[in-house]
């Protein structure tokens, strides 16, 4: 059995791939054509987080291959044959030739004949990033009811990767743009994040109370969660999916501190431990949000809910806050539901612009 070739990071791979063998191609047969080359959208090497474990399936290089819209209508397809024709089937180990299965539509090498069924995507600015966000980041400036539509997931794909080569000029710009929340929005989805909290923290006591430990527990891990993508708000950076939630949390300034605070809470087996815990992870983010200077200082201090005995924040005390400080009238009118993935959970909705456009505008409009 041939050995596996030494893990070579996706990013790179991908580089070379454009470098070595794409270019080359272009080059020799359409040395007049203006082009964009980079690797943009899904896939874990995109986001940083790919390791050895990647290349178990469907690992080789991949790029998208932007033209302007009028070269790709008249070479699009020409192109598309010229790599099937004339692509290495491996590249530095790896395969570049791909069969779709019906494994959850995941691509797998074939030792087959033929032309190579390569993972090199041939389009045009605007049909790629409608198809990946839902708006076109190159074609104007977007509008507030865009970042609220666009899953952060979608936004981290966009905004992380790699530019080989911009040609067209339009396609490094891009991410530029859009690497960070507008001001107002961040204030706004901040505030959403904080009231997600302040609906649940008083649960895990209430569950515990009535000898519900498996309540109290589901109810914790999901503070956890709200806890991890709010600070990764809170670092201008975009919550990923479940997969890299904790790995993106991972590289926030208080991962180091909360991280042993937040497992506690996970591994509590009493509702009074886990709320200890959680109430420490309240602060420490609390005191997070103040350091920013977003808002006015915001007493950090748990403190019980109302007449009842659990330890709470009263989170919204911070949404309050956050909502006072958005300066646009339109968006300090949007309902405190917030983005898509921070009101809808179906990867079924999130993985589809469409549908997530859909379901947002729906949300705003009845408020």
């Amino acid at each position: 059995m041939t050995p596996p070739p030494p893990f070579v990071p996706g990013l790179e791979l991908s580089r070379r791939f454009h470098l070595d063998a794409l270019r080359t191609l272009l080059k020799e047969t359409f040395p007049r054509i203006t082009y964009s080359a980079a690797r943009l959208g899904s896939g874990s090497e995109v986001l940083g987080f790919d390791t050895p474990r990647s290349a178990d399936h469907a690992w080789g290089p991949r790029l998208t291959v932007f033209l302007e819209l009028r070269d790709r209508a008249r070479l699009g397809t020409e192109i598309e044959d010229l790599l099937a024709e004339r692509l290495p089937k491996t590249f530095c180990g790896y395969p570049t030739h791909f069969a779709e299965t019906g494994d959850a539509g995941i691509g797998v090498m074939r030792e087959t004949d033929g032309p190579v069924r390569h993972r090199v995507g041939v389009t045009d600015p605007e049909t790629w990033f409608t198809e990946h966000l839902g708006f076109d980041p190159c074609g104007g400036e977007e509008t507030a009811g865009d970042w609220p539509a666009t899953p952060g997931q979608r936004l981290a794909e966009v905004t992380g990767g790699a530019v080989f080569h911009d040609g067209l000029g339009v396609i490094a710009p891009a991410p530029a743009r859009l690497a960070r929340y507008p001001h107002d929005i961040r204030l706004h989805l901040l505030a959403c994040q904080w009231r997600r909290v302040s609906q649940e923290e008083a649960f895990v006591g209430r569950c515990g109370e009535v000898g519900d430990e498996l309540g109290s527990a589901v109810v914790a891990a999901r503070l956890v969660r709200d806890l991890t993508r709010l600070c990764l708000l809170t670092d201008h950076r975009y919550p990923p999916y479940s997969k890299w939630l904790g790995s993106a949390f991972a590289r926030t300034p208080w991962a180091a501190g909360l991280t042993p605070v937040l497992t506690a809470v996970l591994a509590a087996t009493g509702w009074r431990v886990r709320e200890r815990h959680l109430a420490d992870a309240y602060e420490a983010v609390a005191v997070a949000h103040n350091a920013t200077g977003l808002t006015d200082p915001v007493d950090p201090t748990a403190r019980p809910y109302h007449s009842r005995p659990f330890r709470v924040l009263h989170a919204e005390r911070f949404a309050e806050a956050l909502v006072a400080r958005i300066g646009d009238p339109d968006i300090r009118a949007l309902p405190v539901t917030g983005a898509v993935d921070q009101f809808a959970d179906s990867t079924d909705v999130l993985s589809r612009p469409d549908r997530a456009r859909a379901v947002t505008r729906a949300v705003i409009r009845t408020g």
